[in-house]
């Protein structure tokens, strides 16, 4: 990633580094990008991955004859992982392209074919043995999300295998990924269960032919202390289908998908222009969408916040068809609308970046009681024996030592 240093969040939040940003360098009516704006590389790639009624309309011919550095418009388009969407989508519009290039952004569709041939054939094969074994597995993201939303599911990046299981049922699923030839990558606990509660997917890698497959049993807008379970009892008894090279697979319902989507977006700062562009494919291909169930759900569930951010998103920057009432409902949010200003301002020359703030992003993201759930499973909130001395109470005045703890803290420290 480039830009500034990352201010390393790593110990509440997870692996990824959010990195805050102080503002804006360009102004909010300026389209062209800072990223190969004097070459429209940018603007071309925002191009290519508008998904509204008027792609057609969007230049991508004329865009394409501005573009004097082939090579950072390829580099970005593989950086935002839309690399197999070049090809198909340029060769549609008859864009003027290099001969050289052509050849080379072909070469990545066909290896994109065949690399997404090759992980759905292998995904039909472990949920056949998952089957079997009486083992529910959801599959999502990667082959099954391009089946399931895009008109053409080669243009979407295969990336790696994932499937949502029950954590009760890992051991077994482990057993069958090992004898399938895979190699587990994460470190393990007692029993082949996880050594940290914080973790929560298992990954596999295959030597012999380099798949990879990744076991989740939760899903989560942050990692660390605070979590909610979000797993096979969300997705499962939904469950739709979608069909997969002629086969029949488990599927998210469609609310489903969009949240889990927009949570997965707001987890990694949107850092992808993949990411986005799955959001508004996945509105035009559902325009039957139950919104009010899916707006209902995300406050239940703490993700009003990423809903509202990831829909802004793929309306703003791919053409989202989103209601009228409820992107105004969204676009009240004044820090969602802040959020998703900046990350389109800033997504091609610095993803992951955020804007500067009082409060981090992460919390940001989190409903009111979801930061006070995560500020009270901090230990240096997390009431002792110190405290229950410095004030003797009753069992069931025990949750008022939460408010006596800093008290008691500011006295110790005072007296020393």
């Amino acid at each position: 990633m480039r830009g500034r240093t990352a201010r390393n969040d790593v110990s509440l939040w997870g692996t990824k580094p959010i990195r805050p940003r102080t503002q804006l360098k360009i102004p909010n009516s300026a389209m062209p990008e800072r990223i190969g704006a004097e070459c429209n590389a940018g603007e071309l790639l925002r191009a290519i991955a508008w998904r509204g009624e008027d792609a057609g309309k969007r230049k991508i011919s004329s865009l394409a004859e501005k573009v004097c550095d082939w090579d950072a418009f390829l580099s970005l388009a593989d950086e935002h992982r839309i690399s197999p969407m070049l090809f198909p989508r340029l060769v549609e519009m008859g864009a003027a392209v290099p001969p050289a290039v052509r050849k080379r952004m072909e070469a990545e569709y066909r290896r994109n074919v065949f690399h997404r041939l090759a992980n759905a054939a292998e995904l039909i094969n472990l949920l056949k043995a998952f089957d079997g074994a009486a083992i529910p597995a959801m599959p999502f993201k990667g082959v099954v999300l391009a089946a399931s939303i895009y008109p053409d599911p080669t243009t979407r990046s295969a990336g790696d295998l994932d499937l949502l299981i029950h954590l009760r049922d890992l051991s077994r699923a482990t057993a069958i990924l090992l004898a399938k030839g895979y190699e587990l990558r994460t470190a393990t606990g007692v029993g082949g269960m996880p050594a940290h509660p914080d973790v929560s997917e298992y990954r596999f890698e295959r030597t012999r032919d380099g798949m990879v497959t990744e076991l989740r049993w939760r899903l989560d807008l942050i990692q660390g202390r605070y979590r909610r379970n979000l797993g096979m009892d969300w997705v499962w008894p939904r469950r739709a289908t979608a069909l997969l090279v002629g086969a029949e697979v488990p599927d998210m319902a469609p609310e489903v998908k969009l949240l889990m989507l927009c949570m997965h977006g707001s987890k990694h700062a949107w850092s992808r222009l993949l990411w986005i562009c799955d959001i508004a494919q996945l509105l035009v291909s559902t325009p039957g969408l139950d919104w009010k169930a899916t707006v209902r759900e995300a406050r239940q569930l703490g993700l009003w916040r990423s809903l509202a951010l990831g829909t802004l998103l793929g309306h703003g920057m791919a053409g989202a068809p989103v209601p009228a009432p409820v992107l105004q409902r969204f676009k009240s949010d004044r820090a969602a609308c802040s959020l998703a200003e900046f990350i389109r301002h800033n997504l091609l020359e610095d993803p992951g970046s955020v804007p500067s703030s009082r409060v981090p992003y992460n919390l940001q993201m989190l409903a009111l009681r979801d930061r006070i759930g995560l500020l009270l499973s901090l230990d240096i909130l997390r009431p002792n024996e110190l405290d229950r001395a410095f004030v003797p109470l009753p069992k069931e005045l025990n949750a008022l030592y939460y408010l006596i703890r800093p008290f008691r803290i500011l006295r110790d420290r005072s007296a020393r």
